[in-house]
């Protein structure tokens, strides 16, 4: 069914923490994705890139309560935003942790001056930069903590990125630790935070995909009423971030 063609109800779910078994118990952010774009329930429906539907997961359950229902008119903006280019992974990645490394505590900033490092290699070898040379944004968040930078370039020295490892392990597990990082930050507004974090990784995704269905823009589609309807440690992230970037 083209996206564009959804019905959706008047009477949505409200935004809650974890997977829920139907919308009559609440739904997570890329659940409410899924009964919007007319999916089967679910919080990994096939309309949203993989990578942002996972952020987007991290942002709901890691958001408070009073926060997360500012979530909810971001929703109809990750229908449609799905594709195979490994710009979108290494992208949104880069973002989540560009935005995370300045506010994570110290035990949390090798880790992602790590995680700017592995997804600035991999955004080399696809655009066939210079090895070594660092993107703008990479280069200005490890300047923000240079002792953090010093012990990840000798950590990852020697490290070739893996297409593979780095779609199904680092990213994901880059994503999660960047979200984690911002929720436990000692910060005025961590959710807003969160919130500014998932609006940059929608906005790389539309200028890699192009712009999903937004729900509250087009007249074709209804206005839809909100509300109730009826942790790992340093050395295990490191160990799954580098899974699949073998040395040479």
């Amino acid at each position: 069914m083209p996206y564009h063609d959804v019905q959706p109800p008047d009477l949505l779910p409200i935004l809650s923490p974890g997977k829920h078994r139907s919308p009559r118990t609440g739904a997570c952010f890329m659940e409410l994705a899924s009964l919007l774009a007319g999916e089967r329930w679910s919080d990994h429906p096939a309309c949203t890139h993989p990578l942002l539907a996972a952020l987007a997961r991290h942002v709901n359950d890691h958001t408070s309560d009073a926060g997360r229902q500012r979530l909810a008119d971001l929703v109809p903006s990750v229908i449609g935003l799905t594709g195979q280019d490994l710009h979108i992974d290494a992208r949104v990645a880069l973002r989540s942790a560009t935005m995370a490394l300045p506010v994570v505590a110290a035990g949390r900033q090798r880790v992602m001056a790590v995680s700017v490092l592995a997804c600035d290699r991999v955004l080399a070898e696809l655009d066939g930069r210079t090895a070594g040379s660092l993107e703008e944004q990479s280069r200005l968040a490890l300047a923000k903590v240079p002792h953090a930078t010093e012990w990840a370039d000798r950590f990852t020295s020697g490290v070739r990125p893996s297409a593979k490892g780095f779609r199904r392990q680092a990213a994901p597990t880059i994503v999660q630790d960047a979200v984690e990082g911002i929720a436990q930050a000692c910060i005025p507004d961590p959710d807003g935070m969160l919130r500014d974090l998932l609006v940059q990784a929608i906005d790389v995704c539309v200028a890699w995909i192009g712009p999903g269905l937004d729900i509250g823009k087009d007249p074709d589609v209804p206005t839809v009423t909100f509300g109730r309807f009826g942790a790992s440690g340093p050395p295990a992230v490191l160990y799954q971030m580098l899974w699949g970037l073998p040395r040479v």
